[in-house]
């Protein structure tokens, strides 16, 4: 498990001396970094099966590498048919090694595998920084079993950049190899 995120984390070390560069950054501790990757299922057909629920909590424990955690509505809304507390999703935020782990997949792995596919919108930034992106189905993941999936279900990802805006968001994602569109 170190070395796959060793790879990732060496690529980082690698292009942080040009990213410094590139915007003027003379402390290293200021340059941009993922401090943390959030993954978030949220599993509306789980109000009429619960047993929906833990199965893409399964799935998503498996393609984290930690366990999830099921998450409650926290308000009532009568259209969705929810009520407060139930349990209508899940989520798990991954740091530290598993964090690297979890992009080296996505960048390598997932992405490629997705069908026409023509590259990631840049437009998924905040103004911090932060990346946000959607992918349509967990079955992209290695870790999930074909077999197992009954319901196919869309897994939402956000990475938290620190020290950085847009622009210094966007060149490092490029830099670790992300596949934006071209404009």
């Amino acid at each position: 498990m170190t070395t796959i995120a060793q790879t990732i984390r060496d690529r980082y070390q690698e292009v942080l001396p040009e990213l410094c560069q590139q915007f003027g950054i003379s402390n290293r501790l200021a340059a941009p970094y993922i401090s943390k990757i959030c993954l978030n299922m949220g599993v509306g057909r789980a109000i009429q099966d619960n047993q929906i629920l833990n199965i893409v909590c399964d799935h998503m424990s498996q393609v984290a590498g930690q366990r999830a955690v099921v998450t409650k509505a926290r308000k009532s809304v009568a259209q969705f048919r929810s009520r407060e507390g139930m349990k209508i999703g899940c989520r798990v935020t991954l740091r530290r090694d598993r964090k690297w782990n979890f992009l080296d997949r996505l960048i390598n792995i997932a992405i490629p595998r997705i069908r026409d596919f023509r590259g990631i919108s840049p437009k998924g930034f905040d103004r911090q920084g932060n990346f946000s992106m959607g992918l349509t189905e967990q079955a992209l993941f290695p870790e999930v079993v074909l077999e197992r999936v009954e319901h196919n279900q869309g897994m939402h990802i956000t990475m938290v950049i620190d020290n950085s805006d847009r622009e210094r968001s966007l060149a490092l994602l490029k830099a670790l190899g992300m596949p934006f569109q071209n404009r």
